[in-house]
């Protein structure tokens, strides 16, 4: 699979995500962040790839994709959503990623 399929898979899935947690349990108020991040280096092949589709350098290392479901609402839960379905999409493609998140 190249890497703009796997993105597309991965946004849809994040944002599928989103909307059916949204429909099923609403908002909450609880505002926070939510991203994927990947121990890849921005210097590798897959880590330029990535770069290529909106990943960037993270602070403690390797890189990260924030808010990938582009959600417009503040709730932390609804972006956790999001990028646990996107990071879910990576990991079947051999990727291995995680979800980050913080309240704000």
């Amino acid at each position: 699979m190249n890497i703009q399929d796997m993105h597309f898979r991965a946004t849809m899935a994040s944002m599928d995500a989103t909307i059916a947690h949204l429909r099923n349990h609403g908002e909450d108020y609880y505002c926070g962040f939510a991203w994927v991040q990947v121990s890849e280096k921005a210097s590798t092949k897959l880590g330029r790839a990535l770069k290529s589709i909106g990943f960037t350098k993270a602070y403690g290392g390797g890189l990260q994709l924030w808010n990938p479901s582009g959600t417009m609402s503040q709730s932390m839960t609804l972006k956790e959503v999001g990028a646990q379905a996107y990071a879910d999409v990576l990991k079947q493609a051999g990727v291995p990623a995680y979800v980050g998140s913080r309240a704000d």
